[in-house]
């Protein structure tokens, strides 16, 4: 395929300033998160389940309005942009939900297309593109089954597929290896670093798998008690102490 490089921003793609998050009066999910993410970064968001790793995805492609606090995205405070503002930079973002989200009645080649259709893109300029992406994924021979008919990590894959089709310029991704092997995983994770890499994607990547984790040499967040720590890249017998000692933690609660 051929695909231009994504924008230039002058200013982070994603910033966080003092936001905070709750759902009702039993307390905050999330406390004064701050977080920059640069232009063409690629990130881990790590946590226990239920920390909030979902509900701060969901502050960054706009599904969440925060309790206070700012959250800019390619360099626009979103809290003083208008529906159709909010809507264009919806377009740029690119979103792996966790539950899938594919619509029942098209297939999974309509389903992997629906963002193309929705931009306004004839067929014919991407039908090879889209076949391309669902064969480079495992779906060459079932692109044209609907999702009740496919399994649960092939459902993972046409969600995975849909969110990178438009080449977005920011990709956010939730537990996005979780219901495929662990090859299938490692092929995924190469999907997302080429686009990290070739494209300058901005990549975020939800995960309590640190297997996934040690693939990329890249910053991990960890939500911890409604807070947000930064720990640095890591790799080789390091990541493996990190590793084992996430796993002990979570043993422990």
């Amino acid at each position: 395929m051929s695909y231009p490089r994504a924008d230039l921003f002058d200013d982070a793609a994603v910033r966080l300033d003092a936001v905070t998050l709750r759902y009702d009066s039993s307390g905050d999910i999330l406390s004064g998160i701050d977080l920059v993410l640069k232009p063409g970064s690629f990130s881990f968001l790590t946590g226990a389940s239920g920390a909030g790793k979902s509900s701060l995805l969901k502050l960054l492609y706009l599904a969440q309005p925060p309790s206070s606090g700012e959250v800019s995205l390619f360099g626009r405070p979103t809290s003083r942009l208008s529906r159709d503002q909010l809507s264009h930079l919806r377009q740029r973002i690119g979103v792996v939900f966790q539950e899938f989200r594919l619509l029942g009645h098209l297939t999974a080649y309509e389903n992997a297309a629906l963002p193309l259709r929705v931009l306004g893109r004839r067929e014919s300029h991407y039908r090879a593109d889209v076949e391309e992406l669902l064969a480079w994924v495992g779906l060459g021979e079932r692109m044209h089954k609907r999702p009740e008919t496919l399994s649960g990590g092939e459902q993972q894959r046409v969600a995975i597929a849909r969110a990178v089709v438009t080449q977005p310029d920011l990709l956010i991704a939730d537990e996005p290896t979780g219901n495929v092997d662990p090859e299938m995983g490692a092929r995924l994770m190469r999907l997302f670093t080429e686009l990290n890499k070739r494209l300058g994607t901005t990549v975020i990547i939800a995960t309590h798998d640190m297997g996934l984790v040690r693939q990329v040499e890249a910053p991990v967040y960890r939500i911890l008690n409604g807070l947000l720590v930064k720990e640095e890249p890591a790799s080789g017998e390091t990541a493996r102490r990190r590793s084992d000692a996430a796993a002990k933690r979570a043993v422990a609660t």
